[in-house]
């Protein structure tokens, strides 16, 4: 019988269901599936782009567990792909790659000052707070008023872990130092700013509910904003999510404010023109000092133009939420307008709009950073259906056996991770938790990761 070998790249989410769709199939062949991950640990942003007060969400890696668990998958952590091991490797050793790798760096915001010191990307601050091994420890947290730029879910992620007060955050795996760094912000105001109206955002009904969980956090609307045109009232009339978040926010305009020690400002309907500088009086640098924004209004159909009208509100720090955006691989086509590797359905095409043989993506380096669990199972459908189909555009690898690529890491002196290991540290992060009386905390240092993994 026909045997395929699998190298899924990217052991997040998207590429844990490829594999498990696949092992799933009805098939007519073998299958046997190697994971690469470029961190020592799996479950991708699930495990370091989720706040760590999403208990919920974070629910999601009990079914990813049992994936990996189920004994047909070999993992292999601390492995970077383009250094530890190339797309020529690849083809000497697997009939066919997906790439997996998500997208994990912020979008551009094209506007003037916005590179000003004090101005950063919600991703960077994310993969902080969640204790990636590859960002610094420190995160400068100095403001006492903070804007931050968007209107979707990492924006009110962004915005309730300023606004919330750090104690509050014990409960959960938040690294040791990123509690530090919380527990002494300053913080007072806590800014969030959408072009949009309140019955266009894109955040969920469940990210904005937890706004209102938050404890001595005032939440501050502006009755201004809520003067609905007929399209906005259409859309909260047939839309159940758009309903529920109209609902919510109107809840919330009734109660009483001004006795809370922070303040969470949502500011809708104000289009982000410019970060306005000035320079510091001690250290002689010109960094964020306010934000610069027009006025719109609805248009009536559902979107919004300019009135025309200017507003500043002074600031000391900003975080631009306006998406996130993928990487490129050594080797692999990629779209640097849209942040993907080129694909038809998930089968990767290169310049010419031609198929590169052997070659698929899934997750959001396939479609761009949007949508939820829901739809990166249902890409990994897509994709893998065109792996299954595309027999004929396998390669032929000359060393295909199991034990080659182990060699072959081993050779570079690869000091990868495997699934053992990553139930080494999991068992590890809970028991430093146990200690203290809280779920798990995480092992940030790579090192130590891998130290602990393989020990």
């Amino acid at each position: 019988m026909t045997k395929l070998r699998l190298a899924i790249v990217g052991a997040g989410p998207a590429g844990i269901y490829a594999a498990d769709i696949l092992l799933k199939a009805e098939k007519n062949f073998d299958v046997s599936i190697d994971l690469f991950e470029q961190l020592p640990a799996p479950y991708g942003l699930v495990r370091y782009g989720v706040a760590p007060d999403h208990p919920r969400i974070k629910g999601i890696v009990n079914a990813l567990r049992d994936v990996l668990d189920s004994g047909q998958i070999r993992l292999f952590g601390n492995v970077l792909f383009g250094r530890d091991i190339t797309l020529d490797d690849l083809k000497k050793h697997y009939n066919a790659v997906i790439f997996s790798t998500g997208s994990i760096k912020d979008a551009p915001l094209a506007i003037p000052g916005i590179d000003l010191p004090g101005s950063y990307g919600a991703a960077d601050f994310v993969s902080w707070y969640d204790g990636h091994p590859d960002f610094p420890r420190e995160w400068p947290l100095d403001a006492a008023s903070v804007g931050v730029i968007g209107n979707g879910n990492v924006a009110l992620d962004v915005a309730r872990m300023l606004a919330k007060h750090a104690d509050n955050l014990l409960p959960t795996e938040i690294p040791a130092n990123v509690y530090e760094g919380l527990k002494n912000s300053p913080v007072t105001d806590v800014h969030v700013f959408g072009r949009r109206g309140p019955a266009q955002v894109k955040f969920s009904p469940l990210e904005l509910r937890e706004l209102g969980e938050l404890d001595d956090v005032d939440i501050v609307l502006y009755d201004e904003d809520f003067a609905y045109d007929e399209a906005s009232k259409a859309a909260i009339a047939s839309n159940k999510q758009v309903f529920v978040i109209d609902k919510v926010l109107n809840q919330w305009r009734a109660r009483e404010t001004g006795t809370a020690s922070r303040r969470l400002h949502l500011h809708f309907h104000a289009k982000p023109l410019e970060v306005v500088g000035a320079v510091d009086a001690v250290t002689g640098e010109e960094r964020v000092a306010a934000i610069r924004y027009e006025r719109t209004e609805p248009d009536g159909a559902g979107g919004t133009r300019g009135t025309g009208e200017i507003r500043e509100i002074p600031i000391q720090a900003l975080y631009r939420a306006v998406g996130y955006f993928g990487s490129s691989l050594p080797g692999i086509p990629f779209d640097d307008k849209r942040g993907v590797i080129p694909n038809r359905e998930g089968q990767v095409i290169d310049d010419n709009d031609e198929q590169v043989h052997g070659v698929y993506a899934t997750g959001w380096i396939k479609r761009g950073p949007v949508g939820l669990i829901g739809h990166t199972k249902s890409d990994a459908m897509e994709t893998i259906k065109h792996v299954m189909n595309d027999q004929a555009n396998w390669w032929a690898p000359p060393h295909p056996e199991e034990a080659a690529v182990v060699d072959l890491l081993a050779s570079r002196g690869v000091e990868f991770t495997n699934l053992d290991g990553w139930h080494n540290l999991d068992q590890h992060e809970l028991g430093l938790g146990e200690v203290v009386g809280r779920t798990r905390i995480k092992v940030v240092e790579r090192d130590e990761m891998v130290r602990v993994s393989n020990s």
